[in-house]
């Protein structure tokens, strides 16, 4: 079997599966009802996240078995990325105490860094270092935070799922250029899963993601970024180039409530995206902006530090410093009136 046939069956099963969870969602009542603190005015399906975790995941198993990638890598996948993506179903149906769900991402963290042999040396500036276990915990909370933030950034149509595309692509993209075709497999799968799902999700959407979907996607995203360190040590910020507009986003918005002493785990609207949805009046515009800010501007910057020729600290802060600016200039973190 050509194992690369994997990636259009992948894409047509989150297609179709989505489908008929959105019919489930319906039956079921498990809507997204409109409350004050919603960026949608209309009761939406909820729960479709679960047809990239499947697709994706039996994908993943079938690539494995066809020993297209070790088994160690794929048991870092199915154990942490099952295992979140089953307390946001969860948690979707009904409600999961917020401590309860972070101690069940820091477990998946910390299955998935087993797996992986921990956190690569990182480079900056021409320098090696090699963190142990310091890098090792960081690497736990990082993955922790993504997982959140990717939750936290699923508010408006389109924009988690168009934002999983572009990255898992150029990611897949940055691979073939240098060489590492074979490594393009994975963000090729997470990228069709997720473009099942976001036929649905394009604004105006039929369906949300869900809890299960959007968690799952951060953290998996963030293995790969972690995969990605062992493979060339300037390829983990090239992933964190390419996941800027989130990680900016979600984390200046979360430092502004902090030092506000807001509960930063309640539900708000306050990010720069929701804050620019309100301001255009609907999604589309923002979602089409994120996804030309992520080809346009975050894709060649990645590409230059994942071929060598800019250090990737030094790329990051190039790539972030606009979008804080686009973060202030939208009023992320501000206290909503």
């Amino acid at each position: 079997m050509n194992i690369w046939v994997l990636v259009p069956v992948v894409a047509i099963a989150s297609l179709l599966l989505t489908g008929v969870l959105r019919r489930y969602a319906l039956a079921r009542s498990v809507m997204d009802i409109p409350n004050a603190r919603s960026s949608h005015t209309v009761p939406t399906p909820r729960g479709g996240g679960v047809a990239i975790v499947l697709s994706f995941l039996v994908g993943l198993a079938i690539v494995a078995a066809l020993q297209g990638i070790s088994w160690s890598l794929a048991l870092a996948f199915l154990g942490a990325g099952g295992w979140v993506a089953l307390i946001g179903f969860l948690d979707d149906h009904g409600h999961v105490a917020a401590r309860w769900r972070l101690l069940a991402h820091f477990g998946g963290a910390v299955w998935a860094l087993f797996w992986l042999g921990g956190l690569a040396p990182i480079s900056a500036f021409g320098v090696e270092l090699n963190l142990g276990w310091l890098g090792h915990v960081l690497a736990v909370f990082y993955l922790v935070w993504l997982l959140n933030l990717y939750n936290f950034m699923d508010g408006i149509d389109g924009i988690a799922g168009v934002e999983s595309v572009c990255v898992c692509l150029s990611g897949a993209l940055l691979y073939m250029l240098l060489g590492q075709s074979s490594l393009a497999l994975l963000p090729l799968l997470l990228a069709v899963a997720s473009g099942g799902f976001l036929a649905w999700n394009f604004p105006p959407a039929k369906i949300f993601m869900g809890d299960a979907g959007s968690g799952f996607l951060g953290l998996v995203l963030g293995i790969l970024s972690l995969q990605a360190a062992w493979v060339a040590p300037q390829l983990l910020w090239s992933w964190l180039i390419l996941l800027a507009v989130f990680i900016v986003d979600a984390t200046w918005t979360l430092m502004r409530r902090l030092l506000r002493g807001d509960k930063v785990y309640e539900a708000h609207r306050s990010h720069a995206y929701q804050y620019a949805s309100r301001r255009f009046g609907r999604h589309l515009p923002v979602t089409l902006g994120v996804l030309a800010i992520n080809l346009v501007w975050l894709l060649p910057i990645a590409l230059a530090v994942g071929r060598g020729a800019l250090d990737g600290l030094l790329g990051f802060a190039m790539a972030s410093m606009p979008l804080v600016l686009l973060a202030v200039y939208f009023h992320a973190g501000e206290q909503e009136k």
